[in-house]
């Protein structure tokens, strides 16, 4: 189990610097380890199988090799005697360090919120400048989108990142520790890239999807939870129940349907993707004009679930620790 200061400091380092850009990272790691295996394999027969052993390979040779690492951190511990040197206390500070580096790496709420309200800014300059801002953060095209799907799409994004880039890292680490939570940053970065629906991806990448639905399903119902417990009106669960489903994936819907019923408006509809048009449904009924006091709602709401699902995480380590027999 992570050490809850562990926790805080990467938090905390997330909260003040967002996504380190002059410092390697491990998601850019395992996306060239992602990219050269998909070059080298996605061709020829049986690329569902190929693809299939390549994502669940990848996956646990990440959660290993953190595993690893940390027993190895684990033993350079720095003692500290008591005062009558009858008691020795060991601290493991290097895995200490090694733990708040690794959750720092992998939160993005931060960076996340700064892209969003960029494109808001950005809009407010031009529409071009606009869908050049919002393309950084979406996969689908954006040089022909008004200003109203720039700004849905920039909060759509919002939404479901609270859970791939928050929510789901923290439900990991609680749950199975920082092997767990990189091993989930590698479930997430191989959807990214190749679990896509087209002619390239669907077979090759069909397993990396899969995975991703399994690994979030639990965090982007929990994500909505939260998005509706931090405005108090416990009723808007009942809209995103309902409308959850209506979303291509069977996780993303919710977290997007949560902010929907919080701001009353609109989101889903058909998107092009790498030439493909891909009809969604939409999510809710009002189709208002949003926002850029809609875009401050929705980064009030995604840092206040954020700061939940903090709380819980040091929650269940703190009560980890305690149980550990003396």
């Amino acid at each position: 189990m992570t050490n809850p200061f562990s926790l805080l400091i990467g938090w905390l380092l997330d909260l003040i610097f967002g996504d380190p850009q002059k410092l390697p990272h491990p998601v850019v790691w395992f996306g060239k380890m992602i990219a050269t295996c998909e070059h080298q394999y996605n061709k020829g027969t049986h690329r569902k199988l190929k693809g299939a052993l390549i994502a669940i390979g990848l996956i646990l040779f990440v959660f290993a090799l953190v595993w690893m690492l940390r027993k190895i951190l684990g033993i350079f511990a720095l003692f500290i005697f008591d005062g009558t040197r009858e008691q020795v206390y060991q601290i493991p500070l290097l895995l200490y360090i090694f733990d708040a580096l690794a959750i720092f790496f992998c939160l993005a709420g931060t960076t996340l919120i700064r892209e969003v309200r960029e494109v808001f800014l950005a809009l407010d300059r031009s529409l071009d400048e606009g869908r050049r801002q919002v393309a950084r953060i979406v996969g689908r095209d954006t040089s022909e989108l008004s200003a109203q799907e720039v700004r849905t799409a920039a909060l759509e994004t919002l939404a479901e990142n609270l859970s791939d880039g928050v929510i789901a890292p923290l439900f990991w680490l609680a749950i199975l520790g920082t092997p767990g939570m990189l091993a989930y940053k590698m479930v997430n970065t191989l959807d990214s890239m190749i679990g896509y629906k087209t002619e390239r991806y669907k077979d090759f990448g069909c397993w990396a999807a899969h995975i991703d639905d399994i690994a979030n399903y639990i965090p982007a119902r929990l994500t909505a939870f939260l998005m509706v417990l931090t405005t108090g009106r416990l009723g808007l669960l009942r809209f995103v129940w309902k409308n959850g489903r209506n979303h291509a994936s069977p996780n993303s819907g919710y977290p997007e349907a949560a902010l929907a019923a919080i701001l009353d408006c609109r989101f889903g509809g058909p998107h092009y993707y790498f030439g493909q048009l891909f009809d969604k449904p939409y999510i809710g009924t009002n189709d208002r004009l949003l926002t850029t006091e809609d875009m401050k709602t929705a980064v009030r709401i995604n840092r206040t679930a954020e700061v939940l699902m903090v709380l819980l995480t040091v929650s269940v380590s703190l009560f980890a620790l305690l149980s550990i027999p003396s």
